[in-house]
């Protein structure tokens, strides 16, 4: 008999290799090749019959479809993220860095769901249960009838699944816990991720229940395992947040039955996750109005507008390389703003220090944001404060001119609730009126240069 073949798989990307190496080809990360047994095959033997399919019956593009059921977890940001509630037979991974809440969380949602009637299993890997117990008591859902079991084989929790009445909710904390008879290798490994979610996926989908699987987030905060556990499941969550700042943030990446990039925003006390209705409130509450270098930024996280605090601190350097820090923005895009604003407005800025820092530990990824950062540090730099009851946003192109941006009226709405009366933004937006707004459009970023610090023109010149 043939000794059994040898890989080394990348515990990063999943990647195989026939011999082990200090660095994976594929992703180029370090020391991530385990060696495994591989325990089956996809190609049949020489001689070894393909085994005949079944004829599966054809289906119209324009049939009947009816819109997919939901149970709601009376969490109403979380529902927000995930489409209106949980769909019977979907699959959701939560991803998150440690101690962030996303036991937390899940432990309120099975208790809300529990205690509207719906039958609720939570599958601790982590935890014993008299751990889980101690959470419930300090949240205050000991009460609720959400039954436990602390078990990380998954063929056991399956057959215990089973055996029992259908639950409309199963959590799994953790899947990097999880470990299959069928695999030969250690938890946590790809091998017995993929296998522990593929069984976990297809119970699910045999049930009709919705499974949660919570997952170990890489410190780039990437979900730890093979990149194909995140198609494999319906939808994906990153539970993200700061140490110091008390607010969370729940972002759904993928969802197949509802909109992606939506938030959620909770907020952190002695009595777990509390929900945050108006989270522009909640980021603009300590605003000091009054500070040079600070831009109020009208932004969109998927359908919810959101008002943030762009912060912008321009100082002179005294090193041949001058720093730039960013935090929660991307640093190209940084590095991008402030070569435009050196070409085309004559801002000097290559002999100063540059940080910015968006307020309350909140991270914006999109493009809209280019003209709120552009003002933060034009104020900066010429020490003089922007408009307090002013909003920003705009795309910055490299030749100096402004892109409009989508959904301009509902960041306006926005605005206007929270008490804001101006808004500077790019031309070519489509807007519709909003009362009590005074909109300024502007068409390239040296026009905004010149209208804020008209007066201190020479201290920006050569």
């Amino acid at each position: 008999m043939a000794a059994p073949k040898i890989q080394f798989i990348c515990q990063n990307c999943g990647g195989a290799h026939p011999r082990w190496s200090g660095r994976c080809d594929a992703c180029g990360e370090w020391n991530t090749l385990v060696e495994e047994t591989p325990n089956t095959g996809v190609a049949t033997g020489p001689g070894k019959p393909l085994k005949k399919g079944r004829v599966v019956p054809l289906e119209a593009l324009d049939g009947d479809t009816a819109e997919a059921p939901r149970i709601e977890t009376r969490i109403s940001e979380f529902d927000r993220v995930t489409g209106g509630g949980l769909v019977p037979g979907s699959a959701l991974l939560v991803g998150g860095d440690p101690g962030i809440g996303k036991s937390t969380l899940l432990m309120q949602a099975s208790a809300s769901l529990a205690k509207a009637g719906h039958g609720v299993i939570y599958v601790s890997g982590e935890e014993a249960i008299a751990q889980v117990r101690l959470r419930a008591q300090r949240l205050g859902i000991v009460s609720a009838p959400v039954l436990m079991i602390s078990e990380t084989n998954v063929e056991n929790i399956i057959t215990t699944l089973e055996a029992t009445q259908r639950p409309a909710l199963v959590v799994i904390d953790s899947i990097q816990t999880l470990w299959s008879d069928r695999v030969e290798s250690a938890p946590g490994t790809v091998s017995q991720v993929r296998a522990s979610v593929q069984a976990m996926i297809r119970y699910a989908k045999q049930s009709g229940a919705c499974v949660v699987l919570v997952g170990h987030v890489t410190k780039e905060g990437q979900i730890a395992g093979p990149r194909v556990v995140e198609h494999m499941v319906d939808a994906v969550l990153y539970f993200e947040g700061e140490g110091g700042h008390h607010f969370r943030v729940l972002r759904g990446v993928k969802n197949r039955f509802g909109p992606t990039d939506e938030i959620g925003v909770f907020e952190m006390s002695d009595l777990g996750l509390r929900e945050v209705a108006n989270p522009s409130e909640l980021f603009l509450g300590e605003r000091h109005k009054a500070a040079p270098g600070a831009a109020v930024f009208a932004g969109m996280e998927g359908r919810r507008p959101v008002l943030v605090e762009i912060q912008a601190l321009v100082a002179e350097s005294t090193l041949g390389t001058p720093r730039r820090a960013v935090v929660g923005w991307d640093s190209a895009r940084l590095s991008m703003i402030l070569a435009v604003l050196e070409a085309h407005c004559g801002v000097r800025l290559g002999g100063h220090d540059v940080y910015l820092n968006v307020a309350g530990g909140f991270r914006i990824s999109e493009p809209a944001a280019d003209l709120a950062v552009a003002a933060a540090l034009v104020s900066s730099l010429a020490n003089k404060p922007l408009p307090d009851n002013s909003v920003f946003f705009g795309e910055v192109s490299l030749s100096g001119h402004l892109r409009p941006v989508s959904q301009a009226a509902g960041r306006l709405k926005e605005a206007g609730k929270l008490g804001f009366d101006q808004a500077t933004y790019a031309k070519g937006s489509e807007v519709i009126k909003q009362g009590g707004l005074r909109l300024n459009t502007i068409t390239t970023l040296a026009d905004l240069v010149v209208e804020l610090i008209s007066s201190s023109n020479e201290a920006l010149q050569d």
